[in-house]
């Protein structure tokens, strides 16, 4: 009987023991640590899933803050336009960042109960990204979350130059124009990274000039005093082609007063609105017989104090009766990449508001020179009309020559 008594506290002590084992184990998982077995295939503090995740606390507890991220820890060839993805099976997540680098941060947001952090599909081709944060889990114990990968390596990559410039004020035909440094084979991937924001209601839309250029235009001249924002969230786009998106930017801008020109060069006259009201009616010269200006919507392009008009820029050499060569042309502003520009023509005095003498300019005395190139800004429109010569597209800012209809169309989401 004794031995029999003693052979079963013997087994109580083994079963003690045991459960003592069994708890010693599940402790150790709640504190972060996974079992032995995950140990021996796994980072410390990290396993892979095979969904391409990595989780930073694997552990059998319910309350415990088990975190996967995507893509998983050291992984390679990470596609730019996939959001990163951080969740937790319990509580919630805390200062999930995600950062390349150079310090660069990658935007995300919480879900409602901070149980999942997205980021935007917005990462740098070639590039090496550190997420970190923490995660407090149902039993209260915090988590630390640290993993890293790499984005695919890309040769080509996509970046835009913009105009207008960033703080400029301009007026209020001015285009957004976005000029491509390599052609972008997926224009509806690449516009809808793209948005305009306007202080006030302004219907817009998108339209592509060629494969390297997108500009941007309202229905109507754009409100006096508009504040705008472009906002190029390139950064990650699979523009085609092998083509990446590198880098994202922002441009503000605003638009001034309203001073709309219109040029009859059959009454040679040229009537200057301000905010409505006409401001000034100049007598000009335009362009002569076999250098007829060209109707249309012009839109001021550059401005020049003083400019040199040399005619060999337009194909017309020294010795041809028609070759000038002036040193000082005032109060120059170009409307078209050819060469028309509206200037000061003191020169043709004679012939303005009566006669057509010039080589394609619209000329005018110094005196009202002066005071219109004081009055506008680039962006400011010229319509022409009088003439059987038209604009043709891409001579300059031509955006408004084509209706709103065929506009319209030309965007890649139309």
């Amino acid at each position: 009987m004794l031995g029999s008594s003693v052979r079963k506290r013997g087994l109580a002590v083994a079963g003690i023991c045991a459960m003592l084992v069994v708890a010693a184990a599940c402790s150790d998982t709640d504190a972060g640590g996974p079992p032995a077995a995950q140990q021996s295939n796994s980072t410390p503090g990290a396993s892979t899933t095979p969904g391409g995740t990595t989780s930073n606390s694997p552990s059998t507890d319910p309350a415990a803050a088990n975190v996967t991220v995507t893509p998983a820890k050291n992984a390679a060839s990470v596609r730019p336009d996939q959001p990163v993805k951080v969740v937790t099976s319990s509580g919630t997540l805390e200062n999930i960042t995600v950062s390349d680098k150079d310090g660069g941060k990658v935007s995300g947001s919480f879900n409602d109960a901070k149980s999942e952090w997205t980021s935007l599909p917005q990462l740098k081709p070639s590039s090496t990204y550190t997420v970190a944060g923490s995660a407090q889990g149902g039993d209260g114990k915090t988590v630390q979350i640290s993993s890293t990968f790499k984005t695919l390596a890309a040769s080509t990559k996509l970046k835009a130059s913009v105009a207008p410039l960033d703080g400029e004020t301009v007026g209020v035909a001015m285009p957004i124009q976005i000029f491509w440094n390599n052609p972008v084979k997926d224009r509806a991937a690449v516009e809808k990274r793209l948005s305009v924001k306007t202080s006030v209601p302004v219907e817009g839309t998108w339209h592509w000039m060629n494969s390297k250029q997108v500009n941007y235009r309202p229905k109507n001249y754009w409100p006096a005093g508009t504040k705008i924002t472009v906002n190029i969230a390139t950064q990650g786009v699979n523009a085609g082609g092998g083509v990446w998106g590198s880098a994202s930017r922002q441009i503000d801008f605003a638009i001034g007063k309203s001073v709309v020109t219109k040029v009859d060069v059959k009454k040679h006259t040229m009537a200057v609105t301000i905010n409505g009201k006409l401001a000034r009616t100049i007598p000009i010269t335009a362009g002569k017989d076999g250098f007829t200006t060209r109707s249309g919507v012009k839109v001021i392009m550059e401005k020049y104090r003083t400019k040199r008009m040399d005619a060999r820029t337009v194909g017309i050499q020294p010795g041809d009766p028609e070759y000038y060569d002036i040193h000082d042309v005032q109060y120059a502003q170009r409307v078209t990449s050819s060469g028309e520009f509206i200037h000061g023509a003191p020169w043709s005095s004679g012939s303005q508001g009566t006669e057509n003498v010039s080589h394609g300019c619209v000329g005018m005395s110094l005196k009202d020179g002066a005071w219109y190139f004081a009055q506008t800004l680039r962006g400011d429109p010229v319509v022409v009309t009088g003439t059987n010569r038209p604009m043709t597209t891409g001579n300059g800012w031509t955006d408004w020559n084509d209706s709103w209809t065929k506009y319209k169309a030309g965007s890649a989401l139309a």
